[in-house]
C-alpha cells in the first residue's frame, strides 16, 4: 500500500491471505443468491469485491491524529477556518451499502493551524470505515478538538443513503443532515451562524 509524508495510503496493492479469504465468502455469497459464480462474467468478482472491500475499508488502518500532526504549526491566527465541500464516500455498517455527500468543517485556532489539506483527509480516514452518518460526524469533530485544541470545532455532513434510495422506503431524492461542535461553536449563536453561511454561501 502505497503511502505519503503524512500517513495518507492510496491503497493500489492488497493483504494476499485477506483477499483469498474474502473471495470464499463472496463466491459462497453469488450461490446462494441464484448465481453461478464460474460464468465467465463472476469468476473473478469474488476477488474483486475482496479488493474492493480492503480499499473501502483502509481507514481502519490509518490514524487520523497523527496526519492532522504531521502538518500543525505555531500560528496566531485567531479566526475560523472553513474547508467546505469535502467530498465524502462511505458505507453504511447496518447494510453495507454506500452514503455519499458532502462534509463542512470548520475550527477556530488556538495556537496552531493545521495544513488545509490535512482536514480531507481525516473525514476520509473516518469514511473508510463502516459508519453510522452520526457517528461519523462526531468522529470528525472530536479528532480535530482534541489533537489541536482549537477554541472550537465544527463539522456538517450532507448525504444521501443507498440503503433508503435502493431499499426500504427507496426515497431517492432524501437527503440526511447531521452537525456537530465544540467549544464557541457550541456556545456562541453568533459563530455558529456564520459558520453556517459561510457553508452556504458560494463565491463569486
Amino acid at each position: 500500500m502505497a503511502s505519503d509524508s503524512d500517513g495518507f495510503r492510496r491503497v493500489d496493492d492488497y493483504n494476499d491471505e485477506k483477499v483469498n479469504a474474502i473471495s470464499s465468502v463472496y463466491g459462497q455469497v453469488l450461490k446462494n443468491i441464484g448465481e453461478d459464480p464460474t460464468r465467465e462474467g463472476l469468476v473473478k468478482t469474488p476477488e474483486r469485491v475482496a479488493k474492493a472491500l480492503q480499499y473501502l475499508t483502509h481507514g481502519y488502518d490509518l490514524d487520523p491524529a497523527e496526519i492532522l500532526k504531521s502538518a500543525m504549526f505555531a500560528e496566531k491566527y485567531d479566526q475560523m477556518v472553513v474547508v467546505k465541500g469535502i467530498e465524502l464516500y462511505s458505507m453504511c455498517e447496518h447494510h453495507m451499502l454506500p452514503f455519499f455527500g458532502k462534509a463542512h468543517v470548520a475550527y477556530i485556532p488556538n495556537g496552531h493551524i493545521v495544513g488545509l489539506s490535512k482536514i480531507p483527509r481525516v473525514v476520509d480516514v473516518f469514511a473508510r470505515r463502516l459508519q453510522v452518518q452520526e457517528r461519523l460526524t462526531n468522529e470528525i469533530r472530536d479528532c480535530i478538538q482534541d489533537t489541536l485544541k482549537p477554541v472550537g470545532v465544527a463539522v456538517v455532513i450532507e448525504a444521501q443513503h443507498m440503503c433508503m434510495q435502493m431499499r426500504g422506503v427507496q426515497k431517492q431524492n432524501s437527503f440526511t443532515t447531521t452537525s456537530a461542535f465544540t467549544g464557541a461553536f457550541l456556545k456562541d449563536n453568533k459563530t455558529r451562524e456564520e459558520f453556517f453561511d459561510l457553508i452556504s454561501s458560494k463565491l463569486s
